[in-house]
C-alpha cells in the first residue's frame, strides 16, 4: 500500500495543485530534479507524441508545469483540460508528492550531481529574480502565496567552489544535493513499476537515437522509420538552443534565454573539484542516499 502522498511547497511550486488535475489513461508525467534534463525530456517526448518537428505552440504550453505558482491555477488547470493530444506534463515534485495511477507513465532523469551544481550556478546567474517574483505574485493569491512575498535571495559566495558547497550542504527543501538525491529514491523505490522509467543523463548523451527508441517502446509509441534522423536531430543539444525561444520554458524570467541551454556537457566540475573536495563530496552523498542509487547516478567511482 502506497503511503499517503507527501506535500512540497516553496516559493515557485505546490505540490496540492496537482489534485486539481483529473488524469488521463495514458498521461506522461516527466518528474526530475532540477537542471537534470527536464526540457530535454520534453522535448522528447514531445517529438515521440506529434512525430514532428516544427510545433504549433511553444514547448512550456503543450508541456504544461501543473504545480508551478507561476502561473494561475485556473490557467493550468483550463490549458490541461483543453488538450487532446497525449498529454506530457513536467514537475520537479517527487514521486511521493504525486497522485500515482497505474494509467500513468512517470519519467525521471538522473544526472551527475557535481554536473546538476555546475549548471545550476549557471541558471541562477542567468534568472531575472524581479521578473520571476512579479509573475509569482500575479498568479497566486494571498492564501495560496502562505504569506507575504519572500525578501530578496541572499548574495551568494564570490567563489564558485563556496557555491558549490552551498548546494551540497543546503537543506533538503532548497534545490541542492539533499532534495536531488531524495527526489531520485523516491524513484528508485518504485524503478520495477511498468509504468515508472529511470533515464540518465549520459546514457541520452551517449545514445539519444537508442535512448529515445526505447522510451518510445516503453511509451507504446510506433515510429516510421524514415522519421528516426529527423527526430534525432531536433532533440539533440545544438538543435535545442538554437531554438531557445520556443523551447525555454516560461522566456520572460532569464536574462538570456540561450544561456538556459548553458553547455549540456559532462564532466565541468573536474575544473572546480581536488581530491580532498572529492573525499568530503563523497562522505555527503553517502550519508545521504543507498549505494546502488549513488553508483547509479555517478556512473563511476567518486574518488578512483
Amino acid at each position: 500500500m502506497r503511503p499517503p502522498i507527501a506535500r512540497y511547497r516553496n516559493i515557485l511550486t505546490d505540490s496540492t495543485r496537482w489534485d486539481d488535475i483529473a488524469l488521463r489513461d495514458g498521461d506522461i508525467v516527466i518528474s526530475t530534479a532540477p537542471k537534470s534534463g527536464t526540457t530535454w525530456m520534453q522535448m522528447i517526448c514531445a517529438l515521440l507524441i506529434f512525430q514532428s518537428t516544427d510545433f504549433s505552440r511553444p514547448l512550456n504550453a503543450m508541456s504544461p508545469w501543473p504545480d508551478s505558482l507561476l502561473h494561475p491555477r485556473e490557467e493550468i488547470v483550463a490549458e490541461l483540460s483543453a488538450q487532446r493530444h497525449r498529454r506530457f506534463m513536467k514537475t520537479h515534485t517527487p514521486l511521493d508528492g504525486l497522485p500515482y495511477d497505474e494509467r500513468v507513465t512517470y519519467i525521471t532523469v538522473g544526472r551527475d550531481p557535481r554536473d546538476v551544481a555546475i549548471s545550476w550556478d549557471n541558471h541562477l546567474a542567468n534568472t531575472n529574480f524581479p521578473t520571476l517574483m512579479t509573475l509569482r505574485a500575479a498568479a497566486v493569491g494571498a492564501e495560496e502565496a502562505g504569506g507575504p512575498p519572500p525578501g530578496p535571495l541572499p548574495e551568494p559566495p564570490e567563489s564558485a567552489r563556496d557555491r558549490f558547497w552551498l548546494w551540497v550542504d543546503g537543506p533538503e527543501e532548497m534545490p541542492g544535493l539533499p532534495g536531488m538525491l531524495h527526489h531520485l529514491s523516491t524513484f528508485w523505490q518504485m524503478r520495477d513499476q511498468p509504468n515508472v522509467i529511470l533515464l540518465h543523463y549520459q546514457e541520452m548523451k551517449d545514445d539519444l537515437e537508442g535512448t529515445m527508441r526505447k522510451l518510445a517502446a516503453r511509451l507504446g509509441i510506433e515510429i516510421p522509420e524514415k522519421k528516426w534522423p529527423e527526430l534525432v536531430k531536433a532533440a539533440g543539444f545544438g538543435e535545442m538552443r538554437r531554438r531557445a525561444d520556443e523551447l525555454a520554458p516560461d522566456g520572460r524570467v532569464w536574462n538570456d534565454r540561450e544561456q538556459f541551454f548553458h553547455r549540456g556537457i559532462s564532466g565541468q566540475w573536474r575544473e572546480l573539484l581536488d581530491a580532498d573536495d572529492l573525499r568530503r563530496y563523497r562522505d555527503r552523498v553517502q550519508e545521504l542516499a543507498d549505494p546502488q542509487l549513488v553508483e547509479w547516478v555517478h556512473r563511476e567511482k567518486i574518488i578512483s
